[in-house]
């Protein structure tokens, strides 16, 4: 009989060692050592080597050929084939994760139901709730007869033999792998070695039958999606659905697409009635802006291939406190600070005595560096009292050096900002032709320290009027 012999496995990289240590040594977090029992005799030891076949031989290739689109299913839900690239691809595998109540279910029950009300033959199996409850939610959404088949299983052996029955499914959906057992590991449903081999299992289904598979994931406190992280590099494409609570839309952000582009958003709208697609995110984020409030600038930033505008608010207010706050929300704390050193150092223009509070309006989140110019702006902006053009939009990267870097895609940036009513623009030199419209009288400092001059300088022509 085989004998069993424990190890103990980190939940945070899946890392074996053979010892439990406070620290993983792998990914050095913390308390992640997790002791599980495997067997001896299966998948390991000398004796599997002698018995183990022999390789055969595969056809070699070159890299000239023909090559054919990856076969896709179109939903129908715009802002969905957008993130997922164009429709789910026959035989891929799609890891989707999001905070708890979020909207991921009923996100996938309408896509379910658009597909099946076109001829698709479609399974959703849940691990965590029952078929009334789905069946609730269908009715909620009002899609309750759409013929999608429905199963609440966890096993994943299960699962395979009900599929396989009748016609080969088109979408697979599993909510979630953290849910599904096998019976080829030992250790409780979570664990690192039931979700890598839950999720290997499914794949090798998705490859070989050419049906989609959907798996649902669920996010850490970090925002992470739980697991190890090698379920990300087994799928095909890694798709996060974001939100805050106090707002109504939601962003389904890809992260990983082997089939089309990475960074790519569509933004949807929680309702009573589910979710519904919003074409033009940038009159969802300007929405509620304040034309004359002084401190807040509105940034043509990009998600993939869309162009966004959103509005940048800053308040900058006399410190009593020995170190001043600096707080942010929804873009990088330490780009924060480059800026404002940049601003000291090179414009003049002095923070040390007061608060700093930054955030980006409808809860939205930036990464990219384009932001840099239109920060700058709202900072001084906010400390000098003086509001910027309400018609304007910002864009740039600011070097240490205190110079006005160009961006890729301004032309794209500038048509979204005209279609929605912008009549002048703030840019880098050497933006590249920028051919009519807004683009043609814009403003393109070299230095921060143009535009920091540029508005200090209303406030003399306003006083000037004044006079």
């Amino acid at each position: 009989m085989a004998k069993s012999r424990v190890q103990f496995i980190c939940q945070s990289c899946g890392s074996v060692h053979q010892r439990w240590a406070g620290k993983c040594d792998a990914c050095g977090e913390w308390n992640t050592l997790v002791e599980e029992g495997t067997s001896g005799g299966i998948g390991s030891g000398p004796a599997n080597t002698r018995n183990a076949r022999k390789g055969r031989a595969v056809v070699l290739t070159t890299l000239s050929g023909d090559i054919e689109d990856a076969p896709r299913i179109i939903s129908g839900i715009g802002e969905l084939d957008r993130a997922t690239g164009g429709g789910f691809v026959r035989g891929s595998a799609l890891l989707v994760g999001g905070d708890p109540g979020i909207g991921k279910s009923t996100l996938l029950t309408q896509a379910a139901a658009a597909l099946a009300s076109k001829g698709h033959r479609i399974v959703y199996v849940s691990g965590e709730e029952a078929v009334a409850q789905i069946r609730l939610r269908a009715q909620r959404l009002g899609v309750a007869s759409s013929p999608v088949e429905l199963a609440a299983e966890t096993n994943v052996e299960d699962i395979l033999a009900t599929i396989a029955d009748g016609k080969r499914p088109d979408l697979v959906i599993l909510d979630s792998i953290q849910t599904l057992w096998t019976d080829l590991a030992d250790s409780a449903p979570g664990t690192v070695t039931q979700v890598r081999a839950a999720a290997q299992a499914m794949i090798r289904y998705a490859k070989s039958t050419g049906a989609a598979i959907v798996l649902v994931g669920h996010v850490t406190k970090e925002g992470q999606i739980a697991g190890p992280r090698v379920v990300e590099h087994m799928v095909d494409a890694v798709l996060y659905f974001e939100g805050e609570g106090g707002h109504h839309y939601r962003i389904l952000r890809t992260v990983k697409n082997r089939f089309g582009p990475t960074d790519e958003i569509g933004v949807f709208e929680m309702s009573d009635k589910g979710l519904r697609e919003v074409a033009n995110p940038s009159e969802l984020f300007l929405g509620e802006r304040h034309a004359k409030s002084p401190g807040a600038a509105v940034f043509a930033g990009m998600e993939g291939t869309r162009p966004v505008l959103v509005e940048i608010q800053a308040l900058v207010a006399p410190s009593s406190l020995g170190t001043p706050r600096r707080a942010v929300v929804g873009w990088d704390g330490a780009r924060l600070s480059m800026i404002l050193a940049v601003l000291e150092a090179h414009c003049g223009v002095r923070f040390g005595s007061h608060d700093v509070y930054l955030n980006v309006a409808g809860g939205y989140r930036i990464s990219e560096p384009a932001a840099d110019l239109a920060v700058a702006a709202a900072l001084v902006s906010s400390l000098t009292g003086l509001a910027l053009p309400a018609d304007c939009v910002y864009f740039g990267e600011i070097s240490l050096s205190g110079a006005v870097r160009p961006v890729a895609h301004a032309q794209q940036r500038l048509k979204e900002a005209e279609k929605l009513g912008f009549g002048s623009a703030v840019l880098p030199s050497g933006s590249g032709e920028l051919a009519g419209g807004i683009g043609a009288g814009s403003f393109q400092p070299t230095e921060l320290a143009d535009l920091v001059a540029r508005i200090a300088g209303s406030r003399r022509s306003r006083v000037d009027v004044e006079d």
